[in-house]
């Protein structure tokens, strides 16, 4: 089920907001935990008694790291640290790693083992991130235990970011948890908010994403390097509006029920060097490794050969969680390479340089990312930047490729527009926030974009069956 379904919409979203609303305030967090597993359960349900046992897991150890931490029994806690870790990390490693593994060891010995063939549980990679940040910030002594296990099971499962995120670490919801206060304004802008995410995902990411399937599906006699360049653009517009549109969505269902979710983008393709691009890019899960990887294995205060192995750490890490193929591994490399150089020499060059050329070179640079990112096997991966670096055996252009760019240049304006703060700037210059006269119709304002972005977007789902969401598989 994803939130741009019309079950979702129409049937799952109403029933658990009445439900939720209806019940007493003690019963809300149930109400969640109980919702929650239904979602997760409606595409796979054998695997709620893995989020289950991932509850039960990190609740008990959670228990015991705060229990032992208070005793001043520092080792103990640590091995309940490190027993939630081990774990958490085999289960990930198991259903989403195992057949990369054997696949690995088959090419490279040649040995015919057979595979698991097991369907990644969906989520994994978030919950499994989230319930181990529960851990290691009791452990740390920065955040509470949490003793009530329902109240635990709806953090860990909780369906507006169980899917795709925000990561959202446990000390930034405890209290949230534990006493947050729905109110009906926070209730209209996660309605507002929402529907902007809506109409990222429905109007925009999935029309340029049929561009570029299209494009994908082209054989390597076809494919031109003007196409490949068509194609990369539509992956990266894609792929932001389809996970920001997203986040979105999960932001403002959160509001619905009263939590505040942290910010995941913020306008990343108005960066002016690849370390700006990470700090605006999926902020959560770069603030996690951060977090939990980069400084504890020592950051940069342990001399330049240890931080540079840090980041190359961190990105091989990185590249690897976003999926179980060398091309996301070569992937998170690239954008290591990429962020060793700009710290320890690029970024002075680039200060240097005027903003359009700093601007410029992030964005080619990102997008030659995207292009390797986006095709899973390395064969075609490999062809499509061929066509992409203007290689020989690709031709220049096509009609169709004229074709293409004509018939959506609409489609890439607005999209190149939108990811960008223009509108937001826009908006605040044409009504300044400084009366109630200005607010009240900023407010219907809002509310006449919102209906008008459902009612396209819901017409649009409807008439379509292309409704998909690229980071499901990750």
């Amino acid at each position: 089920m994803v939130f741009s379904s019309l079950i979702f919409l129409f049937r799952f979203l109403p029933l658990t907001l009445l439900a939720y609303y209806i019940v007493p305030r003690r019963w809300r967090d149930l109400v969640l935990f109980l919702a929650s597993l239904i979602f997760y359960a409606w595409g796979e349900p054998v695997y709620v008694v893995l989020i289950l046992f991932s509850t039960i897991v990190d609740y008990t150890t959670g228990r015991l790291a705060g229990y032992y931490r208070e005793q001043g029994k520092i080792k103990q806690a640590g091995m309940a640290v490190f027993t939630s870790a081990v774990i958490n990390l085999s289960l990930l490693g198991f259903f989403k790693y195992a057949d990369f593994f054997l696949q690995t060891v088959h090419a490279v010995t040649g040995l015919k083992v057979p595979h698991a063939g097991l369907p990644l549980p969906i989520g994994i990679s978030f919950y499994t991130f989230q319930t181990m940040s529960y851990t290691i910030d009791v452990y740390r002594g920065e955040a509470k235990v949490q003793k009530n296990l329902i109240t635990f099971g709806a953090y860990v499962a909780l369906f507006p970011q169980l899917v795709a995120g925000p990561i959202v670490r446990y000390q930034s919801v405890a209290g949230q948890l534990e006493s947050r206060r729905e109110s009906a304004d926070l209730f209209f802008s996660g309605i507002l908010r929402f529907c902007a995410g809506m109409g990222k995902k429905v109007l925009i990411a999935n029309q340029i994403g049929a561009l570029w399937n299209e494009i994908a599906a082209m054989s390597a006699g076809e494919l031109t390097t003007a196409a490949a360049w068509i194609g990369c653009a539509a992956f990266s517009l894609q792929i932001y509006f389809d996970f920001s549109g997203y986040s979105d969505m999960a932001i403002g269902l959160g509001k619905m029920f009263g939590f505040t979710f942290p910010e995941n983008f913020r306008y990343p393709y108005e960066s002016k060097s690849i370390t700006e691009f990470w700090r605006r890019w999926h902020i959560s899960l770069g603030t996690w490794f951060r977090e939990y990887v980069y400084i504890p294995l020592g950051g940069n205060k342990k001399g330049l050969v240890r931080q540079m192995f840090n980041l190359a750490a961190v990105w091989f890490l990185t590249g690897l969680w976003h999926g179980a193929y060398w091309n996301f591994v070569l992937w998170g490399l690239y954008y290591g390479i990429l962020l060793v150089l700009e710290k320890f020499f690029l970024l002075r060059v680039l200060e240097k340089l005027p903003g359009w050329c700093r601007s410029f070179y992030t964005l080619l640079l990102t997008m030659a990312g995207w292009c390797l990112f986006s095709c899973q096997d390395m064969k075609d991966s490999a062809g499509y930047m061929r066509a992409f670096l203007f290689h020989a055996d690709a031709g220049a252009a096509s009609r169709h490729d004229a074709y293409l760019l004509g018939s959506n240049a609409g489609l890439f304006i607005i999209a190149a527009a939108g990811c960008t703060s223009l509108a937001k700037r826009f908006v605040s210059v044409m009504l300044p926030q400084d009366s109630q006269k200005t607010k009240t119709a900023g407010d219907l304002a809002g509310i006449a974009y919102a209906a008008v972005v459902f009612a396209v977007s819901l017409a649009m789902l409807v008439n379509s069956s292309y409704n998909p969401f690229l980071y499901f598989r990750f």
